[in-house]
């Protein structure tokens, strides 16, 4: 194995980069904010990284007190990977990248993203000023996996896993999901599509979909 690379300098932005700047690093932080996952979980959300990496990764962070190891309780019994608590500190980093990154006019749209960086882009997008008056909890079942949404007094929460009597259960794929976020399909023509299933409060759902407003790219004056 390589010596790991270093900055070099006491500089905390330096050291921070040294700890979780190595290509990979940041996105296996970004899967797992929402909850712990499995390494099988880690690879379909990061796909293009070998599992040699991968690993190489998870060992760089857990040495680092970013990520630590985990069993699952029986039946499953099964190891998992999740942030420590310092680890979860990086979650405001995420977004904030995410928040300056989603303005760039070269963003590759189409390249496609995990479940979770989907979600993500949730938390990211928010608009507290378009929920004023908002109190809803919200199931969300994406790509088959499972997510709970509240909305309260300008916030979002947000999180893997079942909640109990939801006030709207929303059941897609994730693809519809951004059309009727930031493309401009209509909810009643993805139903009638059977693109989605709504459950529950359809008002509460509609205004969910107004929550997450898309900036427009920057404009860069090259050769200015």
């Amino acid at each position: 194995m390589g010596v790991k690379r270093t900055y070099g300098e006491s500089c905390a932005a330096a050291h921070a980069l040294d700890l979780v700047g190595e290509r990979w690093a940041l996105l296996v932080v970004r899967e797992l904010l929402l909850g712990p996952k499995r390494f099988t979980d880690l690879r379909a959300g990061i796909p293009h990284a070998s599992p040699n990496v991968l690993s190489q990764r998870l060992r760089d962070l857990e040495e680092a007190g970013v990520v630590q190891r985990g069993t699952l309780p029986p039946p499953a019994a099964s190891r998992i990977y999740e942030l420590t608590e310092w680890g979860r500190g990086l979650e405001d980093v995420i977004l904030a990248l995410g928040n300056w990154g989603v303005r760039s006019p070269s963003l590759p749209r189409e390249a496609g993203m995990s479940v979770d960086c989907h979600m993500l882009a949730l938390r990211t997008l928010f608009d507290p000023e378009a929920a004023d008056g908002l109190d809803a909890s919200y199931q969300l079942r994406v790509d088959g996996q499972r997510f709970r949404a509240r909305v309260c007094d300008g916030r979002f929460e947000l999180s893997r896993g079942t909640l109990e009597d939801p006030d709207a259960t929303i059941t897609t794929d994730s693809d519809t999901l951004t059309a009727l976020l930031w493309a401009g399909r209509k909810l009643d023509e993805a139903r009638r599509a059977g693109d989605i299933e709504v459950a529950g409060d359809e008002k509460a759902v509609a205004r969910f979909l107004l929550l997450f407003p898309h900036p427009e790219p920057v404009e860069l004056l090259v050769g200015a």
